[in-house]
């Protein structure tokens, strides 16, 4: 009986091993530097900058295309948002309101490093996006939004995040 107890503990010894090592990636060790593509070379030297509560406070919370930011939300029921995000958030989310200017007509991209929800606003007017991807392998890009953008200012909504920071870049499309 003794016996069979300590192959058990064998076993299970080794299999939690084993499913260690199973969710450890293997590309982990490959990540030590992400190949970016060029428009986003900016990605990993981000300046930090503090989201607005709302549109009072919006020229403080000022982002500029090509310029990653390391935003600092707040607590979603401390945000006021010009429009209702498209996305329900929670009580423990985080959110926050930027501005930014496009000098040019064009496509660009929103890159996010953490699972948010994003709406860009035109006064007070949602745009749709159009089109939706995700970072390149091992670059921290969690989530790219393209949105097609005349000249003008613009207010990036981010709301339902899970964590009170969120790395922003915003690129032209290449």
């Amino acid at each position: 009986m003794r016996k069979n107890i300590t192959i058990s503990w064998l076993y299970l010894a080794a299999g939690g091993a084993l499913a260690l090592h199973l969710t450890t990636p293997a590309a982990a060790q490959d990540c030590a530097d992400p190949a970016l593509p060029a428009e986003f070379s900016n990605w990993a030297s981000p300046a930090a900058q503090e989201a607005a509560p709302d549109e009072g406070h919006l020229d403080d919370a000022a982002i500029t295309v090509g310029q990653a930011v390391e935003v600092t939300l707040r607590q979603t029921q401390l945000v006021t948002y010009p429009v209702r995000p498209a996305k329900p958030v929670g009580s423990v989310s985080h959110g926050g309101l930027l501005r930014f200017h496009v000098p040019k007509a064009g496509t660009y991209r929103i890159a996010l490093g953490t699972p948010a929800w994003i709406d860009v606003l035109k006064g007070t007017e949602p745009l749709v996006s159009s089109a939706h991807g995700h970072g390149p392998e091992c670059s921290g890009i969690r989530k790219i939004v393209d949105f097609d953008l005349t000249p003008g200012t613009y207010t990036l909504q981010v709301s339902a995040s899970a964590s009170a920071q969120v790395s922003v870049l915003l690129v032209p499309a290449a």
